[in-house]
């Protein structure tokens, strides 16, 4: 008898996980997508001091994150992380590079503006589908650009996804502006990111509002530009960043001093982020060193942005990240 019994509970045992393969390996992937998605995670490249390293790395550990997150698509940190890694190297890996290409490399500056666009729209997609599926009928509400109903909707841990599909939607546009296709819909990027400002004013400290420089700095104004409100953000972007990011330095030298054709602007602002010590900010020395590299490129090259340049007065690069 106990030898039977035995025996029964054994294949009562297998049947059993047989039958909840599926439920075990959605345990294991969750696990294992919580372990990726930790608040450690995204430290391992943004701390990192060698771009062309991080660079290299970066595609096979989109794709990885993208696998397990089809896996189990309900998992928040995977979406969020996946979408944003698509944006993130977008921009840092495709559009920075491209955009200090020099004039004889056209072919190549446009297949990686091209190649930039499309992980864009892509990563911007991962987190609208994303939205969608934490809360059904959101596509068709921001399609109607019901932004208030859809506030009513979010919670504070959907700022994440708002802020990486607005910031994937406006640098596909940013790239391609004679896109009316996704033009015409660039408010509704705002819309989403104004939903962070409200849901999150703290988002990741100055994140919202280095958008907002280069979002209103870049735009015309019957689109919504506003020198002025680029400025305003500026200021609260060093204010929350305690001075310890280059970007909103950059992006309103190369946006509004631009457009208003303020050299001495523009050389104060890139002076500060060429000397800028990368390490006194070590979780975002990546991002620092990037944004350094772009702001000696744009000092050695000023004469293309300007109409009238001060030449005696000479810019202050440093050779050392």
């Amino acid at each position: 008898m106990a030898r039977r019994y035995l025996k029964t509970m054994i294949l009562l045992t297998i049947v059993t996980l047989i039958f909840s393969g599926c439920s075990i390996n959605k345990l294991v992937m969750n696990k294992v997508g919580d372990m990726l998605a930790g608040d450690g995670a995204g430290s391992v490249f943004t701390g990192d001091n060698d771009p062309e390293f991080v660079g290299d790395a970066m595609p096979f550990a989109i794709k990885m994150y993208e696998s397990i997150m089809r896996s189990v698509p309900g998992h928040a940190g995977l979406v969020v992380t996946t979408g944003s890694m698509y944006i993130m190297y977008a921009n840092a890996f495709l559009y920075t590079p491209a955009s200090m290409m020099k004039e004889e490399m056209y072919k190549e500056q446009e297949t990686l503006m091209n190649r930039a666009k499309n992980l864009y729209l892509r990563g911007r997609d991962i987190l609208l589908d994303g939205l969608e599926r934490r809360h059904s009928g959101f596509m068709e509400l921001l399609n109607k650009k019901e932004f208030e109903k859809i506030l009513t909707m979010m919670k504070k841990d959907d700022a994440p996804f708002l802020y990486w599909a607005a910031a994937g939607w406006v640098g596909a546009f940013s790239i391609d502006p004679f896109d009316m296709d996704i033009g015409i819909t660039l408010p509704r990027a705002a819309g989403l990111m104004d939903m962070v400002l409200k849901l999150d004013p703290e988002f990741e400290k100055s994140s919202i509002h280095d958008f907002y420089i280069s979002y209103y700095g870049s735009l015309p104004e019957y689109m919504g530009g506003s020198n002025e409100k680029a400025r305003e953000n500026f200021k609260k972007s060093v204010e929350y960043s305690d001075g310890k990011l280059i970007s909103p330095f950059v992006s309103l030298a190369t946006s509004v001093s631009i457009n208003t054709q303020n050299f001495k602007e523009f050389r104060e602002l890139l002076n500060k982020a060429a000397v800028f010590n990368v390490d006194m900010n070590p979780e975002n020395r990546l991002v620092n060193i990037i944004n350094k590299r772009k702001a000696k490129w744009y000092l050695e090259n000023e004469e293309d942005f300007f109409l009238e340049t001060d030449k005696e007065t000479p810019a202050d690069i440093d050779e050392e990240e």
